[in-house]
């Protein structure tokens, strides 16, 4: 980890109000938090966020919840009254960042849309991720991952040649949104500050950004007429390309992406006669071959033990690596070396290994100073703090059921 040299965080002064639920919108707010900004979660006073009961638990608390909510601070807030509208509105203008998932009527119902939020405070820089954006005729429709994966074609190119469209098990689209929606926010924070700009509403949705990786496909298909389909493992621009089985059971991926690590496959397979054949050492001749290539490195991995096979190709310096499951990837000496995971204390759940943030910088530290909080742990230090209300101000609000 990176020593600091100051006291101060990166985004030490950057208020961040985290109104959103699920996966894409409130992890831009934790990768904000991990890097020093205050990010206050505002949840419903009944069940919070449903992340809190998403995927697996124990004892009955949500594992990933404790992890994308690391670092805020927890309060309730019931957007459905008037009066939690107006200490949501009260909020903003003490804030730099509001994010927010809710559908746009949804949100110019409650007068937390971006016209009313920028009248309370126009520096403020307003994130909205939907399903499919704020314009055009699917902005209302409720959108989750799965659908953005479906649309922006990933599923249609994941999966075996004879078999079915393939959804990823974790959560891609959001996680792929949620990165360019933090620095998105990012730009505008700097548009705002160093150009003495007022803030703006950023629109993200779960099917642009990931459409945006899946580019080959478009260009091949303007410029060529042609609609990739399932392949595999393989991919039709890189040979070889693939995963192999070992003749231990194990799997290891390979890639020949540039020609040069191509030609030291060959080599490392005992079949350096290749090297000097056009139809294998022109990028564009092999790619018709690549169903021979596979097959020839398959057999060959086949032959070995996944330790075996790596020696040799990790000596002749070709781009290969074990297929891993989680205990590999815990063990492996690279990642342990570059602390990826990392244990914290949790006062629920006691000792907890989490993914460490993930840039890393030559003079700046990221925090990781508590996981996930309890349901409005922070009501009163907030809404005192921020808003200047007392105690008795606070128990009313309970009582009335807006917090």
């Amino acid at each position: 980890m990176a020593t600091p040299t100051s006291n101060r965080a990166l985004l030490d002064g950057v208020r961040v109000l985290d109104f959103a639920t699920l996966a894409a919108a409130p992890l831009v707010a934790t990768y904000l938090g991990e890097f020093g900004a205050d990010v206050i979660k505002v949840e419903d006073p009944n069940g919070g966020d449903p992340i809190r009961g998403w995927g697996y638990q124990r004892n009955g608390i949500g594992l990933m919840w404790k992890s994308i909510s690391r670092n805020k601070r927890s309060v309730t807030l019931n957007l459905r009254q008037a009066e939690g509208q107006e200490l949501a509105r009260s909020l903003v203008a003490q804030a730099d960042v509001a994010i927010v998932n809710t559908r746009p009527h949804t949100l110019r119902k409650w007068g937390l849309d971006y016209e009313r939020l920028r009248a309370v405070n126009d520096k403020i820089v307003m994130l909205h991720i939907t399903g499919f954006g704020l314009s055009g005729p699917k902005s209302e429709r409720p959108g989750f991952g799965t659908l953005g994966e479906a649309m922006s074609g990933f599923a249609h190119l994941t999966g075996e040649a004879d078999g079915p469209p393939t959804l990823p098990p974790f959560m891609l689209a959001d996680g792929v949104a949620s990165l360019n929606a933090a620095y998105a926010v990012m730009m505008a924070l700097y548009h705002r500050d160093v150009h003495d700009a007022p803030g703006q509403l950023i629109d993200v949705n779960l099917i642009d950004p990931l459409a945006r990786l899946l580019e080959q496909t478009l260009l091949s298909h303007d410029q060529l007429g042609l609609v990739p389909r399932r392949a595999g493992n393989r991919w039709d621009i890189s040979a070889p390309r693939n995963t192999y089985r070992t003749s231990d059971d194990k799997w290891l991926a390979m890639s020949g992406s540039s020609p040069t690590l191509a030609l030291r496959v060959f080599q490392a397979i005992g079949r350096a006669d290749l090297v000097a054949d056009a139809d294998f050492s022109d990028p564009q001749r092999r790619l018709a071959r690549a169903a021979e290539i596979d097959a020839m490195v398959a057999e060959w991995v086949a032959g070995q033990t996944l330790a075996d096979a790596m020696a040799i190709l990790d000596a002749h310096e070709v781009a290969a690596a074990p297929v891993y499951d989680i205990a590999d990837l815990l063990a492996d000496e690279q990642l342990k070396h570059r602390e990826v995971f990392v244990a914290v204390d949790d006062d629920e759940l006691g000792p907890m290994t989490v993914q460490a943030p993930v840039p890393r910088f030559s003079s700046a530290a990221a925090l990781l100073e508590h996981l996930g909080p309890r349901l409005g742990e922070h009501n009163t230090a907030v809404y005192r703090d921020l808003l200047g209300l007392s105690e008795a101000d606070i128990d009313k609000l309970r009582t009335n059921d807006v917090l």
